[in-house]
């Protein structure tokens, strides 16, 4: 199975709106041991992306997410512009030059958006971040990729995997972030970001074409 620019502006369309749709309640997670700002500035860097979607440059896929990335690095305040852009961007510079891609190279992408985000949140599995989720949700589409199942059920797999490793985030204390001042006072509730990328890979389960 192959994939193309128009696998990735499917991905980024949903993803982007989905953003702007739970603005509220990633804000309402952030507060619960943050400063409540996630869901907001989230929205405000992604919000660029759909104003302007036409004249994004569609040069290939890795182009596409690069340029992306560049957007909401630029708007978005706070921590999650450098981590949520630095991830695009690692996943862009992989595919960039590809007018095709396989399933290993989504693969290859994701990972180097992992590496990007501990290079500049300097964060580690089980310290209560967005990586608790989406390093079990990569393990999942390698996995299931492997085994040559479908893309709809290797997203769906990917959206269950996230949810319970994002709840699983409740026992754990924050190491990260403004949470981390609270101390053991963010035992309890989830991660924001955790449940963030859950809530994404749900909504891309949900929309997903099956044929």
């Amino acid at each position: 199975m192959t994939g193309t620019l128009k696998d990735v502006e499917f991905v980024m369309s949903t993803v982007t709106q989905c953003i702007l749709d739970n603005e509220k309640y990633f804000g309402d997670l952030d507060a619960v041991v943050g400063d409540g700002d996630f869901g907001y500035s989230l929205a405000r860097g992604f919000e660029i992306v759909l104003e302007d979607w036409d004249n994004i440059d569609r040069s290939d896929p890795g182009t596409f997410l690069i340029k992306i990335a560049g957007a909401v690095s630029a708007r978005i305040g706070g921590t999650s512009g450098p981590i949520w852009g630095t991830a695009m961007l690692r996943a862009g510079t992989q595919l960039r030059g590809k007018d095709e891609f396989d399933h290993e190279d989504v693969v290859r992408a994701l990972r180097a958006s992992v590496e990007g985000i501990k290079a500049r949140g300097k964060a580690e599995l089980g310290e209560k971040t967005l990586m608790d989720s989406l390093v079990p949700a990569i393990d999942t589409l390698e996995a299931e990729s492997a085994a040559e199942k479908p893309p709809a059920e290797v997203v769906r797999a990917m959206a269950t995997t996230a949810r319970e490793a994002a709840e699983n985030t409740k026992t754990m204390q924050a190491r990260r972030g403004r949470a981390s001042y609270t101390g053991e006072r963010s035992i309890g509730s989830v991660d924001a970001g955790a449940m963030a990328i859950a809530v994404l890979l749900e909504k891309l389960a949900d929309v997903w074409p099956t044929d």
